[in-house]
């Protein structure tokens, strides 16, 4: 199968994994693994599937989950700022948390939040949770959180991370129809040196990466 890596354009790709439902390319590049375009869910089916969440802002689980990503930003935050949570859900959670502890989070999502006039400020902090691997054009993505970042800002990304094509055939992350591209410590260091950015690995599943001041 012959096609372009979605985040540096590279067309040296192979065969990293397959499954029953799909095969998983990997860029000797950038290390994105990527699931091919025909195997793409259709917007119809993909809201489908994220309807099927509850992730009540009331349940103290998910919370929890979202605190893994809040928790370690919050101290790096100045009085003042203001944030996005991008891709928040139907709940729209992180950013109401943000708010109960003083800053100002505006939320947006394709689905549940479609109001693009947010994307026409700049942000002292943008916030992904397990929203990355479900984008299938990464580099637009990515550019379009660029135009978001104000200079010395915070992209807080959490997203599960691979580590080996061992452990990845058996990943059960690999299994949501709606993961698509796959992010490693690899292909993070390659957007932080092609972005100019600095990276942090926070946790197993939490990286940021800071713009330039």
């Amino acid at each position: 199968m012959n096609f372009s890596c979605s985040l540096c354009g590279g067309n040296d790709l192979y065969l990293f994994a397959e499954d029953r439902r799909r095969p998983y390319y990997r860029c000797r590049c950038c290390a994105l693994v990527q699931v091919p375009a025909p195997f793409h869910l259709s917007a119809e089916d993909e809201k489908a599937e994220y309807d099927k969440h509850d992730n009540g802002e009331d349940s103290p689980g998910y919370r929890s989950f979202l605190s893994r990503t809040l928790t370690p930003l919050l101290p790096r935050l100045n009085p003042g700022d203001k944030g996005l949570d991008y891709g928040c859900g139907a709940g729209a959670l992180l950013a109401k948390m943000a708010r109960e502890q003083g800053f100002e989070f505006a939320a947006y999502d394709l689905y549940y939040f479609p109001d693009r006039a947010v994307l026409a400020a700049r942000y002292q902090c943008v916030t992904l949770t397990e929203v990355i691997e479900h984008v299938a054009d990464a580099r637009a993505l990515l550019d379009e959180l660029s135009n978001l970042l104000a200079p010395g800002a915070l992209l807080a990304i959490m997203t599960k991370r691979v580590l080996s094509a061992e452990a990845f055939s058996r990943w059960h992350y690999k299994n949501d129809p709606t993961h698509i591209n796959f992010y490693s410590d690899e292909t993070f260091a390659w957007i932080a040196a092609e972005r100019g950015w600095a990276l942090e690995i926070v946790d197993k599943d939490v990286v940021f990466l800071r713009t330039p001041s």
